[in-house]
This record gives C-alpha cells, sequence and structure tokens, in this order.
C-alpha cells in the first residue's frame, strides 16, 4: 500500500495555522511572524513534507529552473563553466539543468524545444550549430530569456564572448618574441565561433608582423578526435614548426603525445601553448603555459544578465540586447623557449 501524500493542509493543521500562513512559510515570504514560521517549519520536519514542485511552478509561473545547453560537458573547460554557472544560479534559488548538444543540429532543436516545453525561466546555451536555420529558429521561439554563452548568433539575446582573437594574437606574438616563426594551430574543424576567431587571430599575428601565414593549419574532425598522425607528419616535415598553440584537452594531449614520440622535447626542441586551462596543462611535465579564459567573470555576467531578465516586471520596457567580452590571460609556465637554431 503506498503510502499518504502529505499536503499543505496537513502541515497547517499540525502546525496550527491557516493554509495560507503555511504555504507563505514554505514559499520563504517575509510577512510572517518568527512564531508562525518555527511552528511551521516544525511540522514540515515532523510529517516530511516536501513541496509539489509542479503545483508551485504553475502557481507562481515560475519554475525555478534554468535549462543550460553546451556542445559536450566532457570537455573540461564545458565542465568548468558549467559549475561556476550552476553556483550562481544556486545562490539565487534556481536550479541549473544540463543538456549536451553533442554539435547534432537536430539535437540542439530537440533540446531548446524541450525547454519551452518545460517552461524554464530561462536558458544559456552554446550550440554547436549557431548559423544552422534550423536552431536560430529554436532559440527564436523560445519565450523565456535567454544568454548566448560565445556564440554569434543572429537572435534577439544577451551574449556573453570571448576575445579569441586577441587571445592567439597574443600567444603567437609570445612566440615570435622567443625567435619563433614557424608556429602551428591544432584546432578542429568547426564553423563556430571560437574556431573561426581563433583562426582570424593566427593569421592578424603573422600579418602585424610582417610574415606570411605559414601552412601549419591542422584541424580535426571532431572536438574529440586524435591529432597525433596529423602532428606527427607536420613534424616529419622539413619545414616542421618550432612552436604549436592547441586547443585544450584531447588535442592538446594527442599533440604531445605526437611530439613525444617522435622524439622531440618540450620546451628544449619545440614549444607549446594550450588553449584553456585544465588539471592536465597545469600538472603536465612541464607545466604547460596556457591561455587562460576568465569562466568565473564570465559566470557572474551570464547569471546576472539573465536573472536581469528573469525578475524584470511585467510591463516594464526590456533593455536592449547587450553583449560583454572577456580577455584571455596568457599564463606563462615551463613549455615554451626560445627558438632552437639549427645545426649548419
Amino acid at each position: 500500500m503506498r503510502p499518504k501524500q502529505i499536503s499543505i493542509r496537513d502541515v497547517a493543521a499540525l502546525a496550527g495555522t491557516s493554509v495560507g500562513s503555511a504555504s507563505r512559510v514554505i514559499n520563504g515570504a517575509a510577512n510572517v511572524t518568527p512564531e508562525v514560521r518555527a511552528k511551521v517549519e516544525r511540522a514540515i520536519a515532523a510529517l516530511r513534507y516536501r513541496p509539489n514542485h509542479a503545483a508551485q511552478a504553475l502557481r507562481s509561473r515560475s519554475s525555478k529552473t534554468i535549462g543550460c545547453m553546451f556542445s559536450d560537458v566532457t570537455n573540461p573547460l564545458y565542465a568548468r563553466a558549467f559549475r561556476a554557472l550552476e553556483a550562481r544560479f544556486f545562490s539565487a534559488g534556481y536550479m541549473l539543468l544540463l543538456a549536451n548538444g553533442l554539435n547534432d543540429a537536430e539535437r540542439e532543436i530537440s533540446i531548446l524545444n524541450t525547454f519551452q516545453l518545460r517552461g524554464m525561466d530561462g536558458v544559456i546555451i552554446a550550440p554547436g550549430n549557431e548559423r544552422n536555420p534550423g536552431v536560430l529558429e529554436a532559440v527564436q521561439h523560445l519565450t523565456m530569456p535567454v544568454v548566448i554563452y560565445d556564440r554569434d548568433m543572429d537572435v534577439e539575446a544577451d551574449t556573453v564572448l570571448y576575445d579569441h582573437v586577441k587571445g592567439i594574437k597574443m600567444a603567437v606574438s609570445h612566440l615570435m618574441a622567443l625567435g619563433h616563426t614557424r608556429i602551428a594551430l591544432v584546432l578542429w574543424q568547426a564553423k563556430s565561433r571560437a574556431v573561426r576567431r581563433r583562426i582570424e587571430g593566427y593569421k592578424a599575428a603573422f600579418k602585424a608582423a610582417g610574415l606570411a601565414v605559414p601552412d601549419l593549419l591542422i584541424q580535426g574532425p571532431t572536438p574529440t578526435s586524435s591529432a597525433y598522425d596529423a602532428v606527427t607528419d607536420m613534424l616529419g616535415r622539413p619545414d616542421a614548426p618550432t612552436a604549436i598553440i592547441a586547443q585544450g584537452t584531447q588535442t592538446l594531449s594527442s599533440t604531445l603525445r605526437a611530439i613525444s614520440m617522435t622524439g622531440k622535447r618540450v620546451p628544449d626542441d619545440i614549444s607549446v601553448i594550450g588553449i584553456g586551462d585544465t588539471d592536465f596543462a597545469e600538472n603536465y611535465d612541464p607545466p604547460l603555459t596556457v591561455l587562460r579564459t576568465p569562466v568565473e567573470s564570465v559566470a557572474d555576467c551570464a547569471s546576472a544578465m539573465l536573472l536581469e531578465r528573469i525578475h524584470a516586471r511585467s510591463g516594464e520596457t526590456p533593455p536592449t540586447p547587450r553583449s560583454n567580452t572577456f580577455p584571455y590571460a596568457l599564463i606563462e609556465r615551463r613549455s615554451c623557449g626560445p627558438v632552437k637554431r639549427r645545426a649548419r
């Protein structure tokens, strides 16, 4: 036999208060005396009462949930971003619910439609298919506030962006100051904002230095693809690079494995800079110089913008879409050194 479901009426009866007073305590209202609050809280504990979230959401027109869609949270950089955002929303009384788009347009459309059907209070999204017409249409049909996380999307929404162009230019300039001109860039084959802007910054750095852009760009088919074979082939060329900038996690680790297997040492024979800071980069031997993103500052900004939209009073004229761009920081460790001169 199933146990009886405890209702707010049971709580009120045990506490000796009205249902309205019990409801105000449960919903965290301020207009409750300490004595009544204590009675209701004791009754809740005694009965092990759990509020009906669906009913509360229907009455308040707020689900207290935020939808979050990232490409793949197995990427440590997205995992850090999600954790930072989750902390901010949790402290504000909201649950952040994660969905992985996996760079599949149909999956991303389905997730966005589910966010709408579930009545999320707001959403933060970083779709892998930011220019896909179906994805754009699904975003435009959302009726709750939206914050776009580091994507260029032609929709009316607030955005938080990383300055990938200046970041990569900073990394290339750092290597050039050490004498490197044969600098490779290892990414993946996406048309997302991050990849496009990183390539733009790479080319701009050589142009600013008055140098031709070298044919040293490698792009794997997916963000989790190994760059081992491509980097190994590149390191075997007569005009092999003396420095490599590689995006984080799998691409970076397979790049380092290729360097090791070809008998080269970091930084004596080749310098390496990673895009994105992780435990792996910090604990590698030697510790890797990286371009670090200000994840905490971005989480502060994104959550503040979304909560402001959510809490705006009905009838207020909403502000026009806002955009904030955040710089990378170059964290120097021990993976970069002066270019090794070839023996004559």
